[in-house]
């Protein structure tokens, strides 16, 4: 099990940018070669951290999406895609959306257990504020302190922070999420949509959000 601790998250600024080595080349492959689908009924079924959803739950297309924090093409969707996305289709009733963790390093996995800290309801804000200023904390520095500074408008002191980073119970329910991601469903680069249980790897744009979704409306 990872041991999340202020050490690991400096050593991780490092480790991470190899880790994006390896994995964004599987991010960019091309979306015409990941059409494999799921079955939806198993797709849906929450871990034991339940999912964070937003949208109708009835809307007649589900979209989960796993990603990891430091994963740059991950914050090219949130930042290029995810505004147009969610006022055209989750907003309107048309689709509902789950954001599944699947942390490709320490720091991605600490921004994760961050946004699991949180107030429940700011979840997905927490989750878009790192995704918006990734550039700016992944800068050489302190990576611990930036991960702090960009946690404490959403409540966090020094003391809850590291309270929150040193929870090993949530560290393996994150754990849990990814591997039954990569064993089950065959997620193997972030960012991996599901769209009706049809896998699309890569930083989709709204245009392709559009091909894949309008047919199932």
């Amino acid at each position: 099990m990872t041991l999340i601790t202020r050490r690991t998250i400096l050593a991780g600024s490092a480790a991470s940018a190899a880790a994006l080595a390896v994995s964004l080349p599987l991010a960019t492959s091309s979306l015409a070669q990941q059409a494999d689908a799921v079955p939806l009924a198993e797709l849906l079924v929450p871990g034991g951290l339940g999912d964070k959803i937003l949208g109708d739950e009835n809307a007649p297309v589900t979209v989960v999406e796993y990603a990891s924090m430091t994963c740059p093409h991950c914050a090219s969707f949130h930042n290029n895609t995810w505004k147009s996305f969610k006022e055209k289709y989750v907003d309107t009733g048309k689709v509902r959306f789950i954001f599944r963790e699947f942390p490709l390093d320490n720091v991605a996995m600490a921004i994760a257990m961050v946004a699991r800290c949180a107030p429940a309801d700011k979840y997905h804000q927490v989750i878009g504020l790192y995704f918006e200023q990734q550039e700016e904390w992944r800068q050489p520095g302190n990576m611990y302190q930036a991960l702090l500074d960009r946690a404490i408008p959403f409540g966090f002191t020094k003391e809850s922070f590291d309270a929150c980073l040193s929870n090993q119970a949530l560290v393996k329910s994150i754990e849990e999420i990814k591997t039954k991601a990569a064993e089950q469903f065959g997620v193997n680069s972030t960012p991996t949509f599901f769209i009706n249980g049809v896998r699309e790897s890569g930083a989709l744009t709204l245009g392709q959000m559009e091909e894949r979704i309008d047919p199932l409306l």
